[in-house]
């Protein structure tokens, strides 16, 4: 059975499901150097795409929409989208199962529009529902029949336990955790400089990508400042007055601190706020969880799956592995919007019968190509060893583009910047040339089995989801990816996995016996991972582009941070 899933929302993206085998998740952000958080647009790009992988429409046998909510002016869920260039509003199930309803992943069905020529219609779940199996059904326990909670913490909904049978299928909610919606980080630290911004001239959709892109950036910024834990008692109180459980309550909340911030939160700075924020929600999410779990599930450690864009916070994913409590915490590489095609499919596999588990990797992204490459850029033949003896050598960042892209906000080798971590003026070069702010981190990839000789709680880490930090001198080794507070977003990489840059990290380790590299994401300023070796040459702020066994070069390049 193909199944194919669709998010229109932002985060747009189109995912192919055969039986239980992922064939590719493509997001609208990965096309055509495509703004961060592209809509869908016209339902036209569903078929599209389909036919830009070789797969004909009418050979699809279910297309599957992920659900949303009552957008501006409408009555019921719906997306506002494009038909064949006439605008019109396609519907969907809502965001949320209501009060009452048992199954979380109801099948709705409806008829308004066809994606392929086959007719019939689409399905459609719950938003809730695509990551909540989208989680578990990527996950290792699902491979292994295993029972697991999910916990989904997205921006429009409170954090929300679920439990899975991994036999039976089913699937029922445990309970909503704190009375406080995933929107509530990005929505608070937006009242607060860097992120403050008046909003109200730009359109709706300037505005949704402005809001998304403020909690990546916040937990960086929260490594300038300190927590004060005596300031957590007066978020509960403020977040206590508030007489309904609403997303609107995390604007009003930064309000009234920016607003009353002296006599509120006096002597912090907004770095320091921000930390605290962020600490504080944290913390009672996992003492929450921590009860209730010891209270429902008493003398047993069960697995732990998290879905939903909160978890792509990895202090908080952190401390919830750091509890003990369970026997594993699995976080997929796509846990926010930008795996929802691939959940929506997962729904209508996991109801269908086709399985539980998804056969998947993270690389089933767009395909790279070349491109008309820009004048003074020439081409030679380079294996992956000669790349990491250029590395090596030379010392400077090249853009890798390999084989399909990776799924996911996170670039894992495959649209990436490598440069070596041994000069600790690599990071601020590399934000320079990316025009990102001198706070933001440069993550490091390690092969695996050094991981923990690195870092600490090292072990595999291959999606950069939990947090650690250097053990002994490496520190001082490898300083340009080490955050502002001593931590570090790790990435693990096995030496024999296949792909290039696992190779070119092996061959980088024995030349210089560091096993680490600088890895950041390959893409315009504020858009998704370059389509082609083409983009990367127009960027024109690295001297080496590499893909699959050729290196392009322009030698007369001015790089950023460097003498002409």
């Amino acid at each position: 059975m193909l199944i194919c899933g669709v998010k229109a929302s932002h985060d747009g993206g189109v995912a192919l499901i055969d039986g239980n085998r992922l064939v590719f998740s493509v997001e609208m952000e990965k096309l055509a150097n495509a703004p961060r958080y592209s809509q869908l647009g016209d339902l036209r790009r569903v078929a599209e795409v389909l036919c830009a992988e070789g797969v004909d429409p009418a050979e699809v046998d279910r297309f599957v929409v992920d659900g949303w909510w009552a957008e501006d002016g409408l009555d019921e869920p719906g997306v506002s989208v494009s038909d064949d260039g006439r605008p019109t509003v396609l519907p969907v199930a809502p965001y949320l199962e209501a009060h009452g309803v048992l199954d979380p992943t109801h099948r709705h069905t409806f008829s308004a529009h066809d994606f392929g020529p086959r007719g019939g219609g689409y399905a459609s779940y719950f938003h809730v529902a695509n990551h909540l199996l989208g989680a578990y059904c990527s996950s290792p326990f699902a491979a292994r029949g295993e029972d697991a909670l999910v916990l989904v913490w997205d921006g429009g909904t409170t954090p929300r336990l679920y439990r899975v049978d991994g036999r039976t299928r089913a699937v029922r909610l445990v309970s909503s955790l704190l009375p406080l919606p995933g929107n509530y980080f990005s929505d608070f630290c937006s009242h607060f400089e860097p992120f403050h911004r008046d909003t109200t001239g730009l359109d709706r959709e300037a505005r949704v990508r402005h809001h998304l892109s403020v909690a990546g950036k916040a937990m960086a910024y929260a490594a300038l400042g300190r927590v004060e834990p005596s300031a957590f008692p007066e978020f509960d109180r403020l977040i206590a007055g508030f007489p309904t459980i609403s997303p609107d309550n995390a604007f009003a909340l930064g309000e009234k601190v920016a607003a009353n911030r002296d006599q509120i939160m006096p002597g912090l700075s907004n770095a320091d706020i921000i930390a605290t924020f962020q600490e504080y929600l944290g913390g009672r999410l996992a003492d929450r969880l921590v009860a209730l779990v010891r209270r429902r599930f008493p003398d047993r450690r069960i697995n732990l799956a998290l879905g939903g864009g909160c978890a792509l916070n990895i202090k908080w994913n952190s401390r919830l592995r750091e509890t003990g409590l369970f026997a594993s915490v699995w976080v997929p590489p796509f846990p926010n919007d930008s795996g929802a095609a691939i959940g929506t499919a997962c729904c209508e596999m996991f109801r269908e019968g086709a399985g539980t588990a998804l056969d998947w990797n993270v690389y089933r992204g767009p395909r790279i190509a070349v491109g008309e490459l820009p004048a003074g850029w020439s081409a030679a033949r380079c294996d992956e060893r000669a790349l990491a003896r250029l590395l090596h050598t030379e010392g400077e960042p090249v853009v890798v583009l390999s084989g399909r892209a990776e799924i996911g906000p996170r670039a894992l080798g495959n649209r990436s910047i490598l440069a070596p971590a041994t000069d600790p003026a690599m990071k601020d070069r590399l934000n320079g040339m990316k025009d990102r702010a001198s706070y933001r981190p440069v993550a490091p990839i390690c092969l695996t089995d050094r991981a923990e000789e690195v870092f600490a709680p090292g072990g595999a880490d291959p999606y950069m989801l939990f947090e650690h930090t250097l053990r002994g001198d490496w520190a001082e080794r490898v300083p340009a990816v080490v955050h502002l507070d001593g931590t570090a977003r790790l990435q693990t990489i096995d030496a024999d996995s296949g792909s290039a840059t696992a190779t070119v990290l092996a061959e980088y380790a024995r030349l210089s016996g560091v096993p680490v590299l600088c890895n950041t994401s390959a893409n315009l300023n504020g858009r998704g991972f370059f389509p082609d070796v083409a983009s990367a040459a127009r960027w024109g702020r690295t001297r080496y582009v590499w893909s699959d066994g050729t290196l392009y070069t322009n030698p007369a390049a001015t790089l950023p941070g460097t003498a002409p």
